[in-house]
């Protein structure tokens, strides 16, 4: 018998407008976005107030939803300019705010009533007494913690009112430490810095050894910038779609909001195609290996289930590898075909004439992947190909530049072109 469940909501993070086209034709049902301020991603390009205006307008007309993050924890001479931004936003309609700070919610129910409002991961929820405390203040939406268990979110799922979901993220980067909330005492001492017994470690005098010269030590030093020596793994959660669904998520929180336009399309993909497989076959259901392969192609640090099956105490989640394991090149844009130039044969045995906007080099000979919703990369080699004029070329090395592909396999404006193995 096939049983029927609920989808959760698949919302991805857009930092601009090529991102957000991006995480809508590969599945989103939701995206999260900040304003040029108030957001907790201030290296991505963010939106103005007209852009925010255009995105909802966008994704209200396919049915989708716009949530915009004021997870930021200002300071009161920030209070006047948060103010005028939440007013001016108003009327985009946005079908959620993300909000940590008290005064932030406070300011919110004053100057946007009927706004719904997300409880941010900022806020660290970790107990049913705090989702109880947010649910309470009004909150329709609680992004928990990311040191949760997946049994600890059942908990709190169980113990809150129907109306009020939970969003967890589900892939992307993971923080070693934030606010408080250090795992660094639990790694290195064994002291739960969460319960009052932190041996501040932050604090220690540390250098740098690099292994080659164990000679030659460099020290640590704090900027303006901050203090950028450790990373974590990154969470990926492709292969536990069931149990994350079982334990009660209502959206699945996909990060990167600085990341590209590429790693937008892939990853909310490849999740798309995670849940809709489940959804459609929960008895029969298997993960597909090509769902772990096209995560593998976009850039990111080693893969971790995060803390959903471990605590923080047994395993920080450092990183045993040096560095971003880089992307597969993100090669071309589909574009629309329209007339070709005088002389080129639409379609013949070997495939048909597509129109490309190019973003890295590819040459005649090259092995090729065309990225489309809803399927894993299909990869060819690239046989012929043509200048914007018709001219035969044997490759594309300019930027932007616009040239004809034959691909054996349909191609539709949107789809992404990226080298192969």
């Amino acid at each position: 018998m096939n049983t029927k469940i609920k989808k959760p909501e698949l919302l991805s993070p857009v930092g601009d407008f090529e991102k957000l086209n991006a995480a809508l034709r590969y599945g989103a049902d939701a995206v999260y976005l900040s304003g040029e301020a108030f957001g907790m991603r201030s290296a991505s390009r963010n939106f103005t107030v007209e852009e925010i205006y255009r995105a909802a307008e966008l994704l209200h007309s396919r049915g989708k939803k716009l949530y915009i993050t004021v997870n930021v924890l200002p300071h009161g001479s920030e209070y006047p300019a948060l103010t005028e931004f939440l007013r001016a936003v108003r009327g985009a309609h946005p079908d959620a705010f993300i909000a940590a700070d008290l005064g932030v919610i406070a300011l919110l129910k004053k100057e946007i009533p009927e706004a719904h409002i997300h409880i941010s991961t900022q806020t660290s929820i970790t107990s049913p007494a705090a989702a109880l405390a947010y649910a309470a203040m009004g909150a329709s939406r609680l992004v928990l913690a990311r040191e949760l268990r997946l049994d600890e979110i059942a908990e709190i799922r169980a113990a809150l009112p129907d109306e009020v979901e939970l969003e967890c993220f589900v892939h992307g980067s993971m923080c070693v430490s934030y606010s408080g909330r250090c795992l660094l005492s639990n790694a290195m001492t064994g002291r739960d810095a969460n319960h009052g017994r932190c041996a501040q470690p932050c604090r220690w005098n540390y250098t740098l050894m690099e292994e080659k010269r164990p000679d030659e030590r460099y020290p640590i030093e704090e900027n303006d910038a901050g203090t950028f020596i450790m990373s974590s793994r990154d969470i990926c959660m492709i292969e536990h779609i069931p149990e994350l669904i079982n334990a009660g998520i209502a959206s699945f929180k996909l990060e990167g909001r600085v990341k590209s336009a590429y790693y937008a399309a892939v990853v909310t993909n490849a999740y798309r195609m995670a849940i809709d497989a489940y959804a459609a076959d929960p008895e029969g259901y298997r993960t597909d290996p090509r769902w772990l392969a096209e995560l593998c192609s976009v850039s990111h640090r080693e893969y971790d289930t995060g803390f959903y099956f471990d605590k923080p105490m047994s395993d920080p989640k450092l990183c045993s590898e040096k560095g971003y394991i880089r992307e597969k090149a993100y090669l071309a844009l589909a574009l629309e075909t329209g007339e070709l130039p005088a002389g080129l044969e639409r379609e013949n045995e070997n495939g048909s004439l597509f129109r490309f906007n190019q973003r890295n080099k590819l040459t005649v000979g090259e092995t090729a992947e065309l990225l489309t919703p809803g399927k894993p990369g299909e990869p060819f080699t690239a046989a012929e190909m043509y200048g914007e004029d018709g001219t035969p070329i044997n490759a594309a090395p300019h930027p932007s530049m616009i040239y004809y592909l034959r691909v054996p396999v349909k191609v539709t404006p949107g789809d992404i072109l990226r080298a192969g193995n």
